[in-house]
């Protein structure tokens, strides 16, 4: 299994979002909660319209630790959540599919269908190591670069220690490659 990488390049994060929103703007909504929300898409699937109309934190219980979260709903996913919202029942998938279920009601979609969209942006834009992971870790990746600020971003992710966030979020891998690609071997001179 390969590990999923960052958006690193800003363009390239407004294209992708831009691709998903001319095929389906539930796609593209799916694209900006992953980015702004740095939640597993587990635990973004099964939100309802209810769990972020008119609500300024979302409340989780993450299904992999089982831990309790509060996440606040970032300002610029607000805009796009009340534009997508507006018309929808609160009972209603956030991310539902467009294929009812055996009790012939519309269910979100699953995390296979998520990777699946996600794929398709990655073959247009020819990305390899996209995933689901990708927008949480774009997120990290980001906001990292923005504040420096590792330890908010460790106890954002739940990680036991900062080097974890590094490693997470691809910084331990671009900081490795930076340094062979620019290695040069050089004549050391001796002090007299």
């Amino acid at each position: 299994m390969n590990t999923v990488q960052p958006i690193r390049d800003f363009e390239l994060i407004e294209d992708i979002g831009e691709f998903l929103r001319l095929s389906s703007y539930r796609n593209f909504v799916l694209w900006s909660t992953g980015i702004y929300a740095p939640i597993r898409i587990s635990d973004i699937l099964d939100w309802k319209v209810r769990d972020v109309r008119n609500k300024d934190f979302v409340s989780i219980r993450e299904k992999k630790t089982g831990n309790e979260q509060l996440f606040p709903i970032n300002s610029e996913l607000r805009k796009i959540l009340d534009h997508y919202i507006d018309g929808k029942k609160d009972y209603e998938y956030l991310f539902a599919s467009r294929q009812k279920n055996g009790k012939g009601i519309y269910g979100p979609i699953s995390r296979q269908q998520a990777y699946y969209i996600l794929n398709v942006a990655a073959k247009y834009f020819k990305l390899q190591n996209i995933g689901c992971h990708t927008m949480r870790k774009t997120f990290g990746y980001h906001y990292y670069q923005q504040t420096g600020d590792i330890i908010t971003l460790q106890e954002i992710y739940g990680h036991s220690h900062f080097s974890i966030t590094k490693r997470y979020i691809g910084l331990t891998q671009e900081m490795k490659n930076k340094a062979v690609k620019d290695f040069k071997y050089k004549k050391l001179r001796k002090s007299s």
